[in-house]
């Protein structure tokens, strides 16, 4: 099995208008999109890989979608290595803010990357990332995430391809003020049954309590004071939605 599974800590850093600031932690998956985690059957309801919960057409693969995607921008893997991370569909749900798939062409050097993002309004959208070889880019905002942010600004992210640790950082900068930090720090560990039994345990129902924290902060921030900006209209994305 190629998959990797990656105990992390999650941490937000909002500094303006108010400042909060949270840490929890979850466990997420680093797989072959051409190798899934091929799972005995008891344990499946603890971790599926499905196409509908990410980019693309849910009739085919996440495979083909991610290659559909990337055509549309004039992009040919010829067959290279993708590999995603994420959350698994866990007792039936998923919601994962962040996706991130690291894509290499035929000969095995990198191509792109792609950040597939998700709010709790059942949108998404991608952002197609031309990394330097630190994994770092910059591309302006165009998706409405938190509800207390307008779709301005641009983030600066830093996506290196985990190996023994995961790091990942996307900072938000927005016209006079303080960004908006997120990071996910993790270590990995090799997906055996009783990894992934292990994980579970210590974060039960991992999946659901992410959207449950995401509401909860929501909340805090609405009750401190912070109202809520306009939602514009998202745009489809070919190959995306």
């Amino acid at each position: 099995m190629t998959a990797a599974i990656y105990e992390c800590a999650v941490t937000h850093v909002r500094a303006a208008p108010l400042r909060n600031s949270f840490t929890y932690r979850m466990y997420q998956w680093l797989v072959d999109l051409d190798d899934l985690p091929g799972l005995p059957s008891w344990l499946r309801p603890l971790a599926s890989f499905h196409a509908a919960d990410h980019l693309g057409n849910p009739g085919r693969s996440i495979r083909e979608n991610v290659d559909r995607y990337l055509a549309a921008s004039g992009i040919d893997l010829h067959g290279g290595k993708v590999m995603m991370l994420t959350q698994a569909r866990v007792l039936g749900y998923v919601f994962n803010p962040l996706t991130v798939y690291w894509c290499r062409d035929g000969s095995g050097d990198p191509a792109c990357v792609i950040a597939e993002v998700h709010n709790t309004y059942h949108q998404r959208h991608c952002y197609l990332l031309r990394t330097d070889a630190r994994g770092r880019a910059q591309v302006p905002k165009e998706f409405y995430v938190s509800p207390f942010y307008p779709v301005d600004g641009d983030y600066q992210m830093s996506l290196p391809e985990p190996g023994q640790r995961l790091a990942l950082t996307i900072a938000l900068h927005r016209p006079a003020a303080p960004p908006f930090v997120a990071s996910v720090r993790g270590v990995r560990r090799e997906a055996t049954p009783a990894q992934l039994l292990a994980s579970a345990a210590r974060h039960p129902w991992s999946t659901a309590a992410v959207t449950g924290r995401i509401h909860a902060q929501g909340l805090k921030l609405y009750a401190r004071g912070l109202r809520v900006a306009p939602r514009p209209a998202h745009p489809p994305q070919e190959g995306v939605e």
